[in-house]
Parts: structure tokens; C-alpha cells; sequence
């Protein structure tokens, strides 16, 4: 888990085009779709796709975006801009906890060969 791409676009077209939230978040999914069939090509090519794994993701997915659709689409614009902020704190935290717990283990590697 990281930010991506997809994150600062949304960042920019809500703060500085003033685009809602709602609107930024769709922008964001369909310039998504090019960057996954991409993905999906390249991968199929280097066989490394574990097919049935596939169908679990694409099942889940389809259910959990129907979902996530329907809540967001009747969510109060400043309820849905909260949330998103808070997930990218939550992204934040991680990211900063596991490159401290990295940086942690790489230390006590050079430690103990000392």
C-alpha cells in the first residue's frame, strides 16, 4: 500500500481546480482504467497472473466497488472529503511505520555483524 498517482491527481483537481470531491474521485477511476489494462497485458505476457486468484480479486472487487459506489454517491461532499483525508492518514501512518520498522531491522543487521 502506497500513494500513487491516483492519489495526488485527486489532491489536485479537488484543491486546485475546485472540482467536487465526487467528480475528482470519478476523473481519477477513469484515467485508472488505461494504467490497469496495461498492467493486465504485460502481466498476462510475463505469465504472471495466478488465475485463481483472479476470479476471487474480480469477484470482491466488483461487489466491494457496487457497494462503495451507492454509500459514496449519497455521502454529504464534506463527509466524503473528511474520510478520504483520513485514509490518506492512515496510508501515511503505515508508510511511515513500515519504513521504521525497515530501517530498524537494516540497523540491527549491521549491528549484530559488528
Amino acid at each position: 500500500m502506497g500513494m500513487g498517482g491516483g492519489t495526488i491527481l485527486i489532491l489536485l483537481l479537488s484543491i486546485f481546480l475546485k472540482l467536487d470531491q465526487h467528480v475528482a474521485q470519478g476523473v481519477n477511476l477513469i484515467f485508472y482504467i488505461p494504467t490497469a489494462l496495461t498492467s493486465v497485458i504485460v502481466n498476462l505476457k510475463n505469465k504472471n497472473i495466478l488465475w485463481k486468484e483472479v476470479y476471487i480479486v474480480i469477484a470482491v472487487g466488483l461487489i466491494a466497488a457496487a457497494i462503495s459506489a451507492q454509500i459514496s454517491s449519497k455521502m454529504n461532499v464534506k463527509m466524503l472529503r473528511k474520510l478520504f483525508g483520513a485514509f490518506l492518514i492512515g496510508i501515511a501512518l503505515y508508510e511511515i511505520y513500515s519504513w521504521y520498522k525497515m530501517y530498524i531491522k537494516q540497523k540491527n543487521r549491521h549491528t549484530n555483524y559488528n
